[in-house]
């Protein structure tokens, strides 16, 4: 690749640094863009409505020409689940490997944008043209089949990206991380690797999948007599396979439910990526005619969602599955950070029902911990070290652990979202930021739900709403009807009959007090209006509802 004259290369995260989710890094030279990933976060608890948040794009909207492509490391919603709004802006080819691919295609047939986004499935090893760029497919392991981290070349030097990865010598599906291939593009010279971070302080090894299979044997074994249910991350493919091997062995059906499980192990079972023995799986209507010693569950819901399957059996709302003290429930997942309350408040409901609850070591991660991580950082020695995916402390974990390996500390970039680094094997600094942040997804809406009207969603929350309603006369301005007070989500109504009429009473003298003085400015009628109720309803209640009035003409 020949180097341009004063070209740099141009590493842009746009998201992914300050939190786990919403993944996406572009690369720029010359008249050259790729991006890498493209994932979106789930919403904070006070999100109040909104569905999902994707990435702001606006600098590859910006340089929509020079967009040569999305390389996707692998099939998880924080790496691919933007796809759906973000092609809808900048539509460039996407290429992945087989299973990463196939989920992505099942996405863009959701939102019929199948026909319209061109796509490759790439085999590890090979390598893609995209401008001035060559990137090379790795494999990895992950909790997802068909992982991938990426070297890519440029001009500038070659960048490694790991994707989420962990070293995994014995994995239940496939071949296990290629670490030849890492210690190759060592000799050759890597500038820069970026690095997930996720359990970048925890120490040691992160078990290998496999041995979780051990893991259910004994469950199953000692639990002869329950039905078991086991909650888990949709998308982890090898720990399904493993507890439909597990169920089998036991003589137990196997049934899927939650539609994102039931979706994945469609897609994964059609390319072999499970193999589930005949007659294991079987409909959820079946389920009655079977016993509990006879039964196994496979749901989602393990990190607490409201709306997901385990939700709704332990909340009692679910129409086919029932808890009973006769179940065991298996949590197969650690909480995401900030799922916490969340799946604690499950757990406590499944108790309350009398079930049986297994919540601790029947997970292991899909992440390196910190002497996997010092083993790639051995095999490439990178000249600098951008740790990436994951909150600011991971982050720094892995810095810590990179300087302890000998890095020198100016060659450890600790970058946010939007930052623009400049680097080549001179030096490498931040130039510079171009526009980043959060869209949200609300229904059909994707980013007409700003800052403003999540603070609006927030202040409903908390104070809930009143609304005053007055008819004036056109004209004279004379008061014909109302003032009438309507109030939701601020106090219960029939027992505070008291303060209401007060309230009243106040809007009535405000009304009158501007009616008297010729006032016919509706502006400033309700902002009379909202100023000596706003006052009112602090004075006794300390809340701040929000006060809308509402003058209608006749």
């Amino acid at each position: 690749m020949q180097k341009k004259n004063n070209s740099k290369l141009r590493i842009i995260p746009l998201g992914g640094l300050e939190a786990i989710g919403m993944n996406i890094t572009a690369f720029e030279y010359g008249d050259s863009i790729i991006v890498v990933d493209c994932g979106l976060a789930f919403p904070e608890d006070d999100m109040y409505g909104i569905d999902c948040c994707v990435p702001v794009i606006t600098y590859l909207q910006d340089n929509i020409e020079k967009v040569k492509g999305f390389f996707v490391t692998h099939g998880h919603e924080d790496h691919i689940g933007a796809f759906p709004y973000v092609l809808l802006e900048v539509n460039a080819p996407i290429y992945s490997t087989r299973l990463t691919n196939a989920l992505i295609e099942h996405k863009l047939e959701e939102h019929n944008l199948l026909d319209k986004v061109r796509r490759k499935v790439v085999h590890y090893g090979q390598h893609i043209n995209a401008g001035d760029f060559r990137v090379e497919f790795i494999k990895t392991n992950h909790s997802i089949q068909d992982a991938a981290a990426l070297a890519i070349y440029s001009p500038a030097g070659i960048v490694v990206h790991t994707g989420d990865f962990k070293v995994d010598y014995t994995p239940v599906y496939g071949d296990a991380i290629d670490l030849q291939r890492f210690g190759e593009l060592g000799k050759k010279g890597v500038l820069a690797l970026m690095c997930d971070s996720t359990n970048a302080e925890r120490p040691g090894f992160t078990m290998t999948e496999s041995g979780i299979g051990r893991v259910f044997e004994n469950i199953f074994s000692d639990h002869k007599k329950q039905r078991i249910i086991v909650a888990t991350f949709a998308s982890n493919v090898d720990r399904v396979q493993q507890v439909i091997n597990t169920a089998y062995k036991f003589g137990r059906k196997v049934v899927v439910e939650g539609r994102s499980m039931v979706n994945i192990i469609t897609i994964a079972s059609e390319l072999g990526y499970l193999d589930i023995p005949d007659n294991t799986l079987i409909d959820e209507d079946l389920m009655k005619n079977y016993p509990d010693e006879k039964m196994v569950l496979i749901t989602t819901g393990s990190q607490g969602e409201p709306l997901a399957a385990l939700s709704r059996m332990a909340a009692g709302t679910h129409k086919k599955v029932k808890i009973t003290p006769n179940d065991l429930i298996v949590f197969s997942s650690n909480p995401i950070p900030g799922n916490e309350k969340a799946v604690s408040r499950i757990i406590n409901e499944l108790y309350r029902k009398s079930a049986d609850v297994i919540f601790q070591d029947t997970h292991v991660s899909g992440h390196a911990c910190q002497e996997e991580l010092k083993l790639i950082y051995s095999l490439l020695q990178p000249k600098y070290s951008i740790p990436i995916h994951g909150e600011f402390k991971h982050r720094k974990a892995q810095a810590h652990l990179a300087a302890g390996l000998g890095l020198d500390k100016d060659h450890i970039l600790m970058l946010s979202s939007g930052d623009v680094l400049e680097i080549d094997e001179d030096g490498a600094e931040v130039v510079g930021t171009v526009p980043h942040g959060t869209v949200f997804v609300d229904g059909l809406g994707i980013g007409d739900v700003g800052n403003i009207v999540m603070r609006d969603r927030q202040h409903l929350a908390e104070d809930g709403i009143i609304i005053v309603v007055l008819t004036l006369e056109s004209g004279s301005g004379q008061l014909l009807a109302g003032p009438d007070i309507v109030s939701r989500g601020f106090v219960y109504v029939r027992e505070s009959e008291s303060l209401m009429e007060e309230a009243q009473q106040v809007v009535n003298e405000t009304v009158g007090r501007l009616v008297d003085r010729h006032v016919t400015d509706w502006g400033k009628i309700k902002s009379g209006i909202r100023d000596d109720l706003g006052d009112f309803v602090w004075k006794k209640t300390k809340r701040r509802p929000m006060l809308i009035p509402i003058i209608m003409e006749v």
